[in-house]
């Protein structure tokens, strides 16, 4: 039989006793701080290996001084939890006294129990302080090893003369001079030396060669694409909703528009599947940055969206994400900087250095503000990745301005362009700008029967007028035109006010504030016109009012306004003159639904609101504003447009062995021979081309809507050809290419042909009555102007 000494039970419990939660957490402590030292130790002994790259032992030898540091941290760490075992053995004993009721002495056998705990952490004190000095040596010693090591290997980390590589040399000197500048060198390794200064230059950054010393089987390792998964139609929202998130003003209308729109976005994603039948669609992964929202940028639309602030913005992109996300691709959206690097995967530092990874996204959708914070915070990276980007720019960027050269020599430089990107990269609110792509919006579709209701519901004299803040009323000579409209028709506004009625907005004006969406969208069902003072310029709510069966009347522009004569547009990288208010409702929508007239001219004023009175118009929307309309075209542009491609057709002096194009029968422009073959890479396909020589001083924008067609920038490389001139019999005394946004062009006098030089500057818009411009044009489906007849 087993007998239990009684001392061993006391001193059991006891222990217990002592051991409360504290002192357990402090013995904790020690264990887990041995541990760790013995890992990191572990650590530093498995990776010192004299085949190891210089890389390798860099960062270890590095690390020496900061190990030694750690380690006596660890060993004052332990000395200090010794003073505090220590006091707490003092105040056990005294407790043990008074609970004994006045023994006062313990048996050799009945030490206190802390006692032993207190030799066993000041035993282990000891030994990491004992290990501390033993790894300092052999760190000293590494670091003398290193020096040995890179004695051997100077000559191997001198910058080469490689005809391939001319950059190289420069880039180590920059190294030298600037590599503590940005601590995202060191995070890649980059520590002052030669060797480091190639290695980062020539696995990081490209600009050196590959060093044959090194073991390239990692470097090269690049990660295997994801298998290819086909998107699918979608029509639940709920997770969009998540993925905008919350917390501004800006995300929660964006997500109240995109949740009341969600059966018209379903019932468009329908149709269109009907319509593209069994085509494949590849689903790309997608980066929504949306940098106007982030706080670096000043986020100065989220506080005014209660306050009358412009929507037109905040519209468009709710809209951008509905599609993509209903179109079925993989979706990930940042409204902040941090939420950008971390998703790019910016290295720590100031963004000098390329991503740690390589870029995770197909595309990437952003606008001006989120285009500088990428370039700002990509590195090398930026220059590399930026054919995938595309860039949401309400009024559009042309050519001259967005090539960084020619806008500096020639006086397009702002601050918004000079970004060398293809100009079709830019997307718009309105097809104005040809050399863009159209991107768009959606208004609301009314069925037939909530048509046949408005009709009915119409009240002949009411009017609401264009504008919520109070700003926009302050428009010079605005009493004059709203007193005649004021004798004709009852005047509603909806402006905002916060206590007292804005003085800007005259007595005779029903001011309603500023009104919910739905709210807003109900007046403009009752109201017969909808009127404009001129500003903002091209916003959704013209294209709301007249799919709500109002007439749109605005102010005719003499002379246009244009970045030459108007504070609006000076800075933007666009020389496009504005004849209206709204141009796209003026040009592509026109009577009866918009009229455009002269505010300064009473008696036309007057004349027009006489027959407005007298028109009747149903409701009506453009297909291209629909849910279906902006479906199909992103659709399209997902499907086909690609800028990472190499240039497909030839620059001046490659010239074809037959050319493709052939005088039309009445001898006025030249058309794709049908016997030619068509150019594989081309998007929109080549035989949609017509091109026509345009008159002095006109620019091929407007040529090509003179016939009824669109100008088509991506086929002017077909035409930029000598060949091009003499199908169209223009004489050639001579040819020269150069840079120049208005070429192809032939000038007068001097029978002179001029090609372009740069691809960057092909471009519709532009104009000299010195030149006569070869224009690219082609048709376009009906509804819409983004896409030729043949584009789906």
């Amino acid at each position: 039989m087993i007998t239990v000494n009684p001392d061993g039970k006391i001193m059991v419990r006891r222990c217990l006793v002592t051991l409360r939660p504290f002192r357990l957490f402090v013995l904790g402590i020690g264990f887990f701080t041995l541990c760790f030292l013995m890992t990191s130790l572990g650590g530093q002994f498995s990776a010192r290996r004299l085949g190891d790259s210089p890389f390798t032992i860099r960062t270890e030898v590095m690390g020496g001084p900061e190990s030694r540091g750690v380690l006596r941290k660890m060993s004052d760490l332990l000395e200090l939890m010794v003073k505090r075992m220590d006091a707490l053995a003092r105040l056990e004993n005294i407790s043990e006294l008074h609970r004994a009721g006045g023994d006062l002495h313990f048996p050799a056998d009945r030490m206190p129990p802390g006692a032993g705990l207190m030799e066993r952490i000041q035993a282990i004190a000891q030994n990491v302080s004992d290990i501390a000095v033993k790894v300092d040596q052999i760190l000293r010693h590494s670091l003398l090893l290193h020096s040995k090591v890179s004695e051997g290997r100077r000559d191997q980390c001198e910058a080469p003369s490689d005809p391939k590589f001319p950059d190289c040399s420069g880039k180590v000197e920059w190294m030298r001079a600037r590599w503590t500048s940005d601590p995202c060198y060191a995070f890649f390794g980059v520590d002052g030396t030669e060797c480091s200064f190639l290695i980062y230059l020539s696995e990081v950054e490209w600009f050196c060669p590959p060093l044959p010393w090194r073991n390239q089987t990692a470097a090269q390792r690049a990660p295997k694409p994801l298998p290819k998964v086909q998107a699918v139609f979608r029509s639940n929202l709920s997770h969009l909703l998540d993925l905008m998130g919350s917390g501004k003003e800006s995300l929660i209308f964006m997500k109240k528009r995109t949740k009341r729109l969600t059966a018209q976005w379903a019932l468009a994603a329908q149709r269109l599947a009907q319509k593209l039948g069994a085509t494949r669609r590849d689903q790309k992964q997608i980066l929504v940055h949306i940098g106007f929202l982030t706080e670096e940028s000043g986020d100065v639309f989220s506080p005014r969206v209660l306050k009358g602030g412009p929507l037109g913005e905040m519209v468009q992109w709710a809209d951008i994400l509905a599609a993509l996300y209903v179109l079925g691709h993989g979706l990930r959206v940042t409204v902040s900087l941090k939420e950008l690097q971390s998703n790019l995967g910016v290295p720590p530092g100031r963004g000098s250095c390329p991503l740690t990874m390589p870029l995770p996204f197909d595309l990437i959708y952003t606008d001006y503000h989120g285009l500088q914070q990428m370039k700002q915070h990509m590195g090398l990276s930026f220059k590399k990745y930026r054919c995938r980007i595309r860039v949401i720019d309400t009024f559009g960027t042309e050519p001259a301005y967005n090539h960084e050269e020619y806008a500096t020599l020639h006086g397009y430089r702002t601050n918004w362009g000079y970004w060398n990107l293809n100009p079709k990269q830019f997307m718009t609110m309105f097809p104005h700008t040809p050399d863009n792509s159209f991107m768009g919006f959606v208004s609301e579709e009314l069925n037939e029967t909530e048509k046949q209701l408005i009709k009915g519901g119409k009240a002949s004299n009411m009017a609401v007028v264009y504008g919520k803040e109070a700003s926009i009323w302050k428009l010079q000579g605005k009493e004059k035109f709203l007193g005649i409209l004021n004798k004709y028709m009852e005047i509603h506004g909806t402006v905002y006010y916060e206590s007292q009625r804005p003085p800007e907005v005259p007595a005779f004006v029903k001011n309603h504030g500023l009104l919910p969406q739905p709210e807003f969208q109900q007046l403009l069902r009752k109201a017969k016109l909808f009127i404009g003072f001129g500003f903002p310029y091209e916003g959704p709510a013209p294209l709301e009012a007249i799919a709500n069966g109002c007439i749109f009347l605005q102010s005719r522009f003499s002379p246009p306004h244009s970045s030459l004569n108007h504070e609006f547009f000076r800075g933007k990288p666009t020389s496009r003159e504005v004849f209206s208010q709204h141009p796209y409702a003026e040009n592509f929508i026109g009577k009866p639904h918009v009229w455009t007239v002269d505010y300064n001219n009473s008696e036309e004023f007057e004349a027009a609101i006489k027959a407005i009175m007298r028109t009747q118009v149903d409701p009506y929307l453009p297909y291209e504003y629909t849910c279906e309309g902006m479906l199909e075209r992103i659709h399209a542009y997902i499907q086909h447009q690609d800028f990472c491609v190499a240039p497909g057709p030839a620059l001046p002096g490659a010239h074809t062995p037959q050319s493709p194009f052939v005088l039309a029968p009445n001898a006025t422009h030249l058309e794709w021979a049908q016997n030619a073959s068509l150019a594989p890479a081309a998007w929109p396909p080549a035989h949609s081309l017509r091109a026509w020589l345009a008159t002095p001083g006109r620019a091929c924008t407007d040529t090509c809507l003179d016939h009824g067609l669109i100008c088509e920038p991506s086929f002017f490389p077909f035409l930029n050809s000598q060949d091009a001139f003499l199908k169209l019999q223009v004489p050639c005394d001579s040819t020269e290419s150069e840079m120049n946004h208005l070429y192809p062009a032939f000038a007068q006098p001097g029978q002179e042909c001029y090609l372009q030089k740069e691809p960057l500057l092909f471009s519709c818009a532009g104009s000299n009555t010195k030149y006569r411009r070869l224009c690219p044009c082609r048709d376009f489906r009906k509804g819409q102007v983004a896409l030729c007849q043949g584009c789906l």
